[in-house]
């Protein structure tokens, strides 16, 4: 399944270590917040076990998702196809093992609209599947 992403978009996305691709700072810092969630989730590093760059794609991810508003969450959730959310919902039970000041409540959110797109099944096959962000 394929995503569109503005052209614009494409242009400002930056080579992540490890070959990976994702949103530039400048995207994030103009409040592209859901063009730059797509990015991430599309390019999400399931399949690599070098930690740093997980770690890095997990750090950028977070950013982008505590960045988001609340009114904007179910908006973001609802512009992905169903393999992002799950991945999406990866990256939510991820953020839950580091939190940070304020981030728990966040992610509650965004698990709760996830939920409401993906269902049960988006969390059983998060939990079952293998391949870790």
């Amino acid at each position: 399944m394929w995503i569109s992403i503005p052209k614009t978009t494409l242009k400002r996305m930056r080579q992540i270590p490890g070959g990976l691709v994702g949103p530039d700072e400048n995207e994030i810092n103009t409040g592209k917040l859901i063009d730059a969630l797509k990015v991430l989730l599309t390019n999400a590093p399931t399949g690599i076990k070098n930690q740093q760059i997980k770690e890095n794609a997990l750090n950028l991810t977070l950013k982008v998702l505590l960045a988001i508003k609340p009114s904007q969450i179910e908006e973001a959730v609802s512009s992905l196809d169903a393999n992002l959310v799950d991945t999406l919902m990866k990256y939510v039970y991820k953020g839950f093992e580091f939190p940070s000041e304020g981030s728990s409540g966040h992610l509650l959110l965004w698990h709760e609209k996830i939920y409401n797109v993906g269902g049960v099944g988006c969390i059983i096959r998060v939990l079952a599947d293998t391949r870790r962000v």
